[in-house]
């Protein structure tokens, strides 16, 4: 499949003539995220007039209560609000919902005779798109129903049917399998778009564009010049009422199965042979399976994790997560976890990866920090005034999206006095305009077919396949939690991991 990319630039294109039909369209992502984004590419000119959204969802309503509940949705979270309620109610319009259990087969029978209207009416010509954003074990039967009313593919000639799958994708390794076999029995591959929010923002989008269009960083992008690399996630706020999931879960899964690892493999990866989509997917899936596989045995010196107790956030007293209302007094989950990545080939032979997200951190951010090796000889005195750190590659990630280089340099006078100097690139002074949100990016991409920014099944494979050594050990063994105060950077047990390896340290963001 060709996409954009593969014509040498990403170009903006319009989004051609479809239905975009949201499961659970009354939940918190809709409303905080998939109707901002839509109205955002409206707003933009980059849906066409041909364009409908359907909601379903157990809340019963009819068209024009959820047209109500998604105009205060977006007022509230949608960058500048209602901009212009002009544009807002020409969008509206073609708002519709369905109420009803995704588990009845009834609701497809509506669903479909919407459908057929809507290609007839607005002219959104066969095209349709499935947003399955629900609970998990709602996915397999809505999938299977779908199947059933046919609506897995087109009635019209020429036209596409796609679905887009949120995280998590699985629960483990079984459970990912099972679902792959069962969203292949019913929808091809091509048709499948598993999305990752973190592969829509900026930073992350601009990691090829910097590796591969700078002559004066990819000579660089080995072991011979780079010592470590740091892939942090770290979040200030606590389960924020979504105990519920998080106890299932955990910081392992919820960040790092799946965020973090596509952040690494295109950190990681060969050059791709083009832009093609199925091209750079394929280089992704390579590097990850160069990962060298964590034995059972050898957990603890490839991963640590911790849960945090009472401490204090942004200067304010905070309770513990056993404390957090939901959670289980004695619970084992991990709210932070720290794992070791070797790839074993020519690239990065020796080149340890560290990955680690947390809650109730100091700070929110999300980066990435290419620490260089040391110069071969030193020509100036380490004194206390002249501490003279290894150069340092930053990509943030979020917030204050940018790039960020550090190194020596001498300060003015007759004496060599040598300090830390940083050249900083932030997006948002640099160019002057609007950013779009992952998701309308992601949502964009799949209307234009475009699935480089989506997991394919592989990966998402090799992603579990590679962690279910460290969470099977971690189910059986039961930790001395909590481990670290609320608003700290985490265990002392992850500052003595770098520091037993190579007498590394974690960066401070």
């Amino acid at each position: 499949m060709t996409n954009p990319l593969s014509q040498g630039l990403r170009i903006e294109r319009k989004a051609p003539p479809c239905v975009i039909v949201i499961f659970g369209a009354s939940g918190d992502l809709n409303k905080r995220k998939l109707m901002p984004a839509l109205y955002s590419l409206y707003q933009q000119h980059l849906l066409g007039s041909s364009f409908a959204t359907i909601g379903i969802g157990r809340t019963q309503m009819d068209n024009e209560a959820f047209r109500e509940l998604m105009t205060a949705a977006v007022r509230e979270f949608a960058e500048g609000g209602l901009a212009d309620e002009d544009v807002w109610r020409s969008f509206a319009k073609q708002l519709h919902y369905i109420a009803g259990d995704p588990r009845e087969q009834e609701v497809y029978v509506r669903l479909g005779n919407l459908l057929d209207e809507l290609d007839k009416k607005t002219g959104t010509a066969g095209n349709r798109i499935f947003y399955l954003s629900t609970p998990p074990e709602l996915y397999t039967p809505i999938v299977t129903n779908l199947g059933k009313a046919k609506l897995n593919v087109s009635p019209v000639r020429d036209a596409w049917v796609r679905i887009i799958i949120e995280k998590p994708f699985g629960y483990d390794l079984k459970s990912a399998l099972a679902l792959n076999e069962h969203v292949g029995s019913v929808f091809q591959e091509e048709q499948v778009y598993r999305i990752d929010h973190y592969l829509g923002k900026e930073t992350v989008q601009n990691v090829m564009v910097f590796r591969f269009a700078n002559g004066i960083f990819e000579p660089l992008w080995n072991h011979k010049y780079i010592d470590h690399v740091q892939i942090t996630a770290a979040e200030a706020v606590g389960v924020e009422g979504r105990a519920g999931y998080y106890e299932g879960a955990g910081a392992l899964r919820d960040m790092i199965q799946n965020h973090l690892l596509q952040v690494f493999s295109l950190i990681a990866m060969e050059p791709p042979v083009s832009l093609d989509a199925s091209a750079i997917r394929d280089e992704k899936q390579k590097v990850m399976m160069a990962v060298r596989p964590i034995e059972h045995g050898e957990v603890n010196a490839f991963a640590v994790r911790g849960q945090y107790g009472q401490g204090t956030s942004n200067g304010r007293a905070v309770m513990g997560y056993r404390e957090e209302k939901g959670v289980n007094p004695q619970s084992t989950t991990e709210t932070y976890a720290m794992v070791k990545l070797l790839v074993d080939n020519w690239r990065w032979a020796g080149v340890p990866f560290y990955i680690r997200s947390g809650k109730r951190m100091p700070r929110r951010v999300s980066e990435v920090a290419i620490q260089f090796k040391e110069v071969p000889h030193l020509l100036f005195d380490r004194t206390a005034a002249d501490r003279i750190h290894p150069n340092t590659l930053v990509m943030r990630i979020q917030p204050d999206e940018g790039i960020t280089l550090r190194f020596s340099a001498k300060l003015p006078g007759q004496a060599v006095h040598i300090r830390d100097v940083n050249m900083d690139f932030q997006y948002g002074t640099q160019f002057g305009r609007h950013s779009p949100e992952a998701y309308e990016r992601l949502l964009l991409d799949c209307m234009l077919g475009d699935p480089t920014l989506f997991a394919r099944r592989d990966m998402v494979e090799k992603s579990w396949e590679l962690l279910m050594p460290i969470l099977d050990v971690w189910a059986a063994d039961k930790p001395k939690f909590p481990n670290y105060e609320a608003g700290s950077w985490g265990p002392a047990a992850a500052d003595e991991f770098l520091a037993k390896d190579g007498g590394r340290r974690w960066r401070r963001p």
